[in-house]
């Protein structure tokens, strides 16, 4: 690979992850191994609640615990799609 072509990929795939990226700040009302649940308590999103999966992998600074502060910084990716018939191909069917 050429000079050119791997900064281009490492370009896009820092485009793709940041394009993806979304956060956070509120009140911990719940944490498990695997979930955290967060009240916002601020923005557009105030009041709502946040319930996103986590793992080993999840960086984690500080003590969280249930009614901790926090900024969460989270993304959101496709598991599966599923293409349906479009209308107008049934229709000929």
């Amino acid at each position: 690979m050429t000079k050119t072509r791997i900064l281009a990929a490492v370009a896009a795939i820092a485009f793709a992850t940041s394009a993806l990226a979304y956060q956070v700040t509120g009140e911990v009302l719940d944490v498990t191994p695997t979930t955290i649940t967060v009240k916002a308590t601020g923005g557009k999103n105030k009041g709502e609640k946040f319930e996103m999966s986590r793992g080993a992998d999840t960086k984690v600074t500080g003590d969280l615990k249930k009614g901790s502060n926090v900024t969460v910084e989270y993304g959101i990716a496709a598991k599966s799609v599923e293409v349906k018939a479009d209308k107008a191909a049934k229709a000929k069917k």
